[in-house]
């Protein structure tokens, strides 16, 4: 195994990636979730704030302001995927040894017993929704980042935002 130490520091490592790095699963499940908001969730969602008008005196009409609220939840949502979705390239497929976005990656930060590695799936947490039995690391973030490239054996340090410095052991990385 290569060990090799790399020093990254925080602030440069967030400019890594301007666009939404996401698998094609998760940008086809998102696309499927606004098409459904849009023509199923939030229509019904309506007709539920028209009964409650109907059924008079707004200002005390608690089925009135429950729908409103669900309305704007769903409708927050729904834009929040918009969003997502504007800015989002599908990732290449993992391969080789290095870590990259979508690798699952086992990292150990220094001096914590082994048996304490933690896996984590280095994507946008959209993915927890794909791979729930997994822990998220954002690959924007400063530990996340600085993995990128890497190979298991390698050990990276790293400087975060607020100048504590960290360094983890790449234990394994699945592509």
């Amino acid at each position: 195994m290569c060990h090799r130490e790399t020093i990254v520091e925080g602030a440069d490592s967030l400019s890594l990636m301007a666009k939404h790095l996401l698998s094609e699963e998760t940008i086809k499940r998102l696309e499927a979730e606004v098409a459904d908001l849009e023509h199923n969730v939030l229509p019904e969602i309506a007709e539920k704030i028209g009964r409650a008008r109907e059924m008079g005196d707004l200002s005390e009409n608690g089925d009135y302001h429950a729908a409103k609220d669900e309305y704007g939840m769903f409708n927050d949502r729904k834009n929040l995927v918009l969003g997502i979705l504007e800015n989002a390239d599908i990732a290449p497929t993992p391969s080789g040894s290095d870590v990259s976005v979508l690798s699952i990656v086992t990292i150990l930060f220094d001096g914590d017993d082994p048996d304490d590695a933690e896996t984590y799936l280095l994507g946008h947490i959209e993915e927890k929704r794909t791979k729930e039995s997994l822990e998220i690391m954002s690959p924007v973030s400063p530990i996340g980042s600085a993995l990128l490239g890497h190979s298991e054996g390698d050990t990276v340090s790293i400087t975060l935002e607020n100048g504590a410095k960290v360094s983890v052991t790449i234990v394994k990385v699945t592509n």
